[in-house]
């Protein structure tokens, strides 16, 4: 399976495949933005509105968390993997933990 048709879906089924589970495979990242990034936060945080480079951090780990996944699934010898989904976390003041999971398949 070529790696750039590599499916992540969201959905239980992909259209038009027929496929064996292989079993559950994750992809994982923690980040973090500097000190000085924070300050900046922790002054947007007084005033409101977004934090854009706290969002930027997110959008970069959860990048991040779905390669992992997907290169996961591939050593597992997955074609594809179904019902992706992402949980997150905080870690202390400053951190942040994304994690991709879903259910490799292989195609029949």
């Amino acid at each position: 399976m070529a790696e750039d048709h590599f499916i992540i879906s969201t959905t239980e089924n992909i259209p038009g495949k027929e496929y064996e589970v292989i079993g559950e495979v994750f992809g994982l990242t923690t980040q973090s933005k500097n000190v000085v990034r924070n300050i900046g936060a922790g002054l947007k945080n007084i005033v409101g509105g977004e934090i854009k480079d706290y969002t930027k951090m997110l959008d970069e780990a959860r990048n991040i968390s779905v390669d992992r996944l997907k290169q996961n699934a591939i050593k597992m010898g997955a074609d594809a993997v179904v019902m992706m989904r992402f949980d997150s976390g905080s870690i202390g003041a400053d951190m942040q933990s994304v994690a991709a999971y879903g259910t490799a398949v292989k195609y029949k």
